[in-house]
């Protein structure tokens, strides 16, 4: 099969033939349609994101293809079949262990997985473990890039499984012009939510999420100034906020988290995803007397999958929503290059394997 590997960080990407995979017990072979690219890969692959990850790899965390080749203990998966391939794969002894395929392994205790199921989706055939596939039924393989966006709200919908957001509640979604805060609107408004508060710092980005999803959106731009952006938030919710999911990146400082924190009505709830690095000074007193729940979440469960699939079929979300960008495996570098040019939410960067 033909790759885009990753063989030292700083390198570009090198168009190589690579072994192909064989199924055993427990996996699949995929033929990877399409990858989505992320506007982050560049700074994977230069090694400024210090993820761990062994070298040399055919990276891409996630994508849409067919069944090439199954296990022999696989009972309903079928060659031909469509399926998005998700990346997260977790260890079966005590499932704690967890790795992004051909994206990073997060302790040392998971390398062996990282090692198994090593090159990701910028390739012409992944393996797969047979747990990691979801079937989304027919599709125009013209239209396999757009179905890649599942990999993009599939993370803000683990976010606001995590917080219980309930029909006719207000969320603020804070950090909403990046990718995944973007998709966060998007998925909200199909779970029923009354009205999303999209708080960032890009006019435009913001001006355009408003426009897009009409009144139940109401946008804030964050001056970075704490008891400023506090009011507005509260202001546009127009009453009550009951969920803050948080997707702000690393160069956010804590003031803007604990922003939209203090904003949250009593009984309320916090999810935090996004990538702050700095510390939060929160205050023990003001948690106590509100209720407030306050939690972290990374990826989603496996179950929100075939979830979200019937969301997009219901016409509750709208892959059309997204403005793609298709490039040919051989084009690699130039994907990689555009996704970091044109991050925001409603752009998406692929890379079509089956394209050479």
């Amino acid at each position: 099969m033909k790759a885009a590997v990753l063989n030292a960080f700083g390198a570009p990407l090198a168009i190589e033939t690579l072994p192909d995979p064989t199924p055993s017990a427990g996996s699949v072979v995929v033929d990877v349609v399409a990858a989505g690219v992320t506007s982050y890969a560049a700074n994977i692959f230069n090694g400024s994101r210090n993820y761990a990850l062994e070298l040399p790899v055919a990276p891409g965390a996630g994508g849409v293809g067919r069944i090439r080749a199954t296990g022999p203990d696989t009972t309903r998966l079928k060659a031909g079949d469509w399926v998005f391939c998700e990346p997260t794969i977790r260890s079966r002894d005590e499932a704690v262990d967890t790795i992004l395929q051909g994206w990073t392994y997060r302790t040392e205790a998971a390398l062996p997985l990282h090692r198994l199921y090593h090159h990701g989706a910028y390739a012409e055939q992944m393996l797969v473990p047979t747990e990691n596939l979801t079937r989304i039924g027919d599709i125009d393989p013209v239209d396999a890039g757009r179905w890649c966006a599942l990999g993009r709200l599939l993370v803000p919908y683990g976010g606001l499984l995590a917080g219980d957001l309930r029909p006719g509640e207000t969320l603020v979604v804070s950090g909403a012009t990046g990718g995944f805060g973007g998709a966060g609107v998007a998925v909200a408004l199909a779970m029923g939510a009354a009205q999303v508060v999209a708080a960032g710092r890009n006019a435009r980005t913001l001006d355009d999420l408003s426009h897009r999803f009409g009144p139940r959106v109401q946008s804030v731009q964050m001056t970075g100034v704490e008891a400023e952006d506090r009011q507005r938030i509260i202001e546009a919710a127009g009453g009550r906020v009951d969920v803050v999911l948080d997707f702000l990146p690393r160069e956010a400082s804590a003031s803007q988290v604990q922003a939209a924190i203090l904003a949250v009505s009593p009984g309320g709830r916090i999810v935090l995803m996004g990538g702050v690095r700095s510390d939060l000074a929160l205050n023990y007193n003001m948690l106590m007397h509100k209720e407030l729940t306050l939690r972290g979440a990374w990826m989603y469960p496996r179950d929100a999958i075939p979830r979200m699939v019937q969301l997009v079929r219901a016409g509750l979300i709208d892959l059309a929503q997204f403005e793609l960008t298709e490039f040919a495996l051989g084009d690699a570098n130039d994907a990689v290059a555009h996704a970091a040019a044109n991050a925001g939410p409603r752009q998406l960067t692929v890379l079509r394997p089956d394209r050479g």
